[in-house]
């Protein structure tokens, strides 16, 4: 079947060819034709067919639908559709006149149908078969009533039409569930139980779908449906023991005691005591003996009490881990009195045993938890010694007794009691001594170096750290602690060298520890605590290179920022104290570079919708404060000076455009091209020139644009702004053979208030260039002697302009205002 053709057939084609088919792209789209149209096809509407041909058509869309369960062809969704279509086919057959066998398929039928639609999830569709199935019983018992001849027919009739309603109505108690309806679910299974007296071979079945009910609740924290299919299950359970073995029964109680204790109502807890007390007797087992701990616990039992249920266990001889866990569960619920003595007992019970040092750590550890720090002690120098003579640890143990230490030496350390974490450090040293395990030794001295710092011994703190350089040269903290003791000894050379060799591990392939450290413990954030100590020391030659790699390598725009704002803090007083030399020129050009990283970042937060405008404003003002400052005082560098003021008016554009603001810019796109234009007057080669000048010419517009702006918010009459930028303009486009120049001297005329001193200028600029003089003639006339030459600049319609041009050369300008 084609996936064009099915279209063009009906019903009837459709059944025909999908089963003669074995595997088609189309087969799921014929599937859901056939379930589409079944709704609007009756038995009328096929009369054409014998109900002999329908039932036949039926029962082999049946067939294919069971034997492509093997193949996987279609989906079980897909095969409940054709069930439901084969169903509805069926039922459509004969109708009172059925005959037995008939009535039989389609009870059947209608059964297998309402399942398969509970499998897959649509119980709402399953309750119609279930319906027809219960019809058909009816039916079908009518028939045999009829026919019946003696008691023994009937209670055989009877006794194989009760297997098929038992099925029907445990399937109409799963639908039930599924749609959530407890009631009808209930009343469906107690109706099964009431049945199990004449089909006991059922129990198991009932039994196992009850549980099943019970675990489904109880995972939806509906306690009490889950206690009421637990009990249920149990109930049903009991009535063939022969098949249902204790382990199962005792697990349900297991399971109904857990249901009852997660209640979170002291009420339930005597009936989870007794269920859990049934499961034991049904068949003892240790998840029932600690479930029994955790519902005396619960149920708030005297320590008397509790004190006789841990003797029963220690009685039954259950292994160590699980005392172990017990003795666990005791001190989570402060119940020390009671698990220290579990403790004693455990230690002396299981001291023989191989894994006696996991009780050992265990009742170390929890010495250590109740601040019992002295008995701790006297366990721990037990270990130590028995270590010593032969009672060694198990290798997995020994890692954990050192974390025991480590924790209390952290814990000790928190509270500033520096001197105690050493005390358990030496615990750790003194062990390793002994066994030579791979203990990381590196991290230990530096752990004892940080105590030994804080207690100003720092002679025994520069051993450690030796030691931990010896064995790990490359880890960051080590590097981290050769630094603070070079900044405590005010060697700035050795701090330095330290804060070189973080830079190196940070951008170089970093050891295994220092990936695993995040967040504050982080590399990068370890250089802003190395700043901080030095900048605490008065180190702040150290502290401006900790800050400049901080900000180098951060990803975070803020810790950036927050950086740079220390390091110029630090550098402007010493840059403004420094006379010209080379030093100075390296100096600004640090701090050139550390402003082009502001202004990267501030661009990021700008645009970050995580960041608040408010915040980024301030920075930005800041920093373009700092740009100007530090242009101002590059007079004699003009390069420098140049980049200083494009850095500051790079941050005003994140800053809201006041008068302020665009003052700033404007005079900031003035320096700059006024710089440009000085070196493209000194550039060597052409392209250099050009290059200078462009720039020079995108500052001029850009400038132009502002100053437009700027006029609009007060009177700047005064302000030389827009003479200054005719003058760059024309003095590049005068050097760039501008070929629009004379279009651009023609608006010149125009411009009413121009100065002479701005004509006398342009006429400088004019005799730089014999191109421009020929432009020029076009605007003068012209009057020569042998010594000096005449100009009479024209300004159309309006008067005259006379320059005297000496061989010397000198310029004078004359005016005259009589108009031509």
């Amino acid at each position: 079947m084609d996936e064009t053709d099915f279209r063009f057939m009906d019903f009837k084609e459709i059944v025909e060819n999908l089963i003669v088919r074995d595997n088609s792209p189309s087969i799921p789209e014929a599937i859901e034709r056939l379930f589409n149209d079944i709704a609007n096809i009756n038995r009328d509407s096929m009369a054409e067919m014998q109900d002999a041909q329908v039932e036949e058509m039926a029962v082999n869309l049946w067939n294919w639908a069971v034997t492509k369960r093997v193949g996987s062809v279609i989906s079980e969704e897909q095969k409940a559709k054709l069930r439901h279509v084969a169903c509805k086919l069926v039922c459509m057959c004969e109708g009172s006149t059925a005959s037995e066998d008939a009535i039989r398929r389609q009870i059947l039928m209608n059964m297998k149908t309402g399942k398969g639609w509970v499998d897959v999830g649509n119980a709402m569709m399953a309750d119609g078969f279930f319906q027809a199935a219960m019809v058909g019983l009816e039916q079908l018992y009518c028939k045999l009533m009829q026919r019946a001849s003696t008691e023994a027919d009937i209670t055989l009739q009877k006794s194989a039409m009760e297997r098929d309603l038992f099925k029907v109505v445990s399937y109409q108690a799963e639908a039930a569930i599924a749609l959530g309806d407890f009631q009808r679910a209930s009343s469906c299974s107690l109706r099964c139980k009431d049945m199990l007296i004449r089909l006991p071979k059922m129990t198991g079945y009932l039994h196992i779908l009850c549980y099943n009910f019970g675990i489904e609740a109880y995972k939806q924290n509906k306690y009490d449906e889950s206690s009421f299919w637990l009990s249920q299950s149990y109930d049903i359970g009991k009535m063939d023991k022969n098949t249902i073995g204790p382990e199962m029964l005792a697990k349900v109680l297991r399971l109904l005691a857990t249901a009852y204790l997660d209640w979170n109502d002291r009420e339930y807890c005597d009936k989870a005591l007794h269920a859990v007390n049934l499961a034991n007797k049904e068949h003892l087992n240790p998840a029932g003996i600690f479930l029994k701990m955790k519902i005396l616990l619960k149920s708030e039992t005297a320590n008397e009490e509790l004190h006789e249920a841990v003797m029963e266990i220690l009685h039954l001889d259950m292994s160590l881990d699980f005392c172990l866990n017990v003795a666990k569960l005791l001190m989570d619920h402060e119940r020390e009195f009671v698990g220290f003595d579990l403790m004693k007992i455990i230690c002396e019970r299981f001291k023989s045993s191989e894994d006696i040092g996991k009780a050992l750590l265990l009742h170390i550890d929890m010495l250590l938890q109740r601040k019992e720090e002295l008995l701790a002690k006297e366990k721990i120098e037990e270990i130590i010694i028995g270590h010593r003579r032969g009672r060694k640890l198990k290798p997995e143990l020994v890692s954990c007794f050192h974390n025991i230490l480590w924790q209390k030496a952290a814990r000790s350390f928190e509270v500033q009691n520096y001197a105690e974490a050493l005390n358990w450090y030496h615990y750790s040293l003194r062990f390793y001594a002994i066994d030579k395990t791979d203990l990381d030794l590196a991290k230990l001295q530096r752990n004892m170096a940080s105590c030994y710092l804080h207690l100003k011994q720092l002679d025994k703190a520069k051993a450690s750290v030796r030691e931990a350089e010896r064995r790990d040269p490359t880890n960051i903290f080590t590097q981290f602690y050769i630094f603070k003791i070079a900044v405590l000894e005010q060697n700035s050379t050795r701090a330095l060298r330290a804060i070189n060799t973080l830079e190196k591990l940070i951008t170089g392939v970093v050891p295994k520890e220092n990936a695993l450290r995040m967040d504050k413990d982080s590399p990068v954030t370890l250089l802003s605590l190395v700043a901080q100590f030095a900048l605490e020391n008065g180190q702040q030659i150290v502290a401006g290179k900790a800050l400049e790699y901080l900000a180098q390598y951060s990803e975070d725009p803020q810790q950036v920022l927050s950086a740079l704002k220390c390091l110029f803090r630090l550098a402007l007083p010493k840059v403004s104290q420094m006379s010209e030399s080379e030093s100075r020129k390296k100096e600004m050009d640090r701090l050139l570079a550390c402003l082009n990283k502001a202004v990267l970042k501030i661009a990021h937060s700008f645009h970050d919708e995580n960041s608040t405008e408010g915040s980024t404003v301030n920075e930005a003002q800041w920093f373009r404060k700092i740009a100007w400052n530090l242009a101002v005082q590059c007079d004699k560098d003009p390069v420098t000076m140049r980049e200083f003021f494009i850095l500051s008016y790079k941050l005003s554009q994140f800053c809201p455009s006041d008068q302020v603001i665009l003052i700033a810019q404007k005079t900031c796109l003035l320096m700059a091209a006024a710089v440009d234009l000085e070196q493209g007057r000194k550039a060597s080669t052409t392209s250099e020139q050009t290059q200078l000048l462009n720039r020079a010419l995108e500052e001029i517009n850009e400038c132009k644009h502002i100053w437009n702006i700027l006029k609009e918010t007060g009177n700047f009459s005064g302000d030389p702004c827009e003479t200054l930028l005719l003058l760059y303009e024309f003095e590049v486009k005068a050097k760039m053979n501008d070929p629009l120049l004379d279009s651009f001297l023609e608006s010149l005329w125009e411009l009413p208030h121009l100065e002479s001193k701005t004509f006398e200028t342009i006429a400088y600029k004019i005799l730089e260039t014999w191109s421009l003089w020929c432009i020029l003639c076009r605007h003068v006339m012209v009057t020569t002697s042998p010594c000096i030459m005449d100009l009479q600049l024209q300004r159309p319609g309006k008067c005259i302009w006379k320059l005297q041009v000496l061989s010397s050369p000198t310029l004078t300008l004359m005016s005259s205002d009589s108009c031509l």
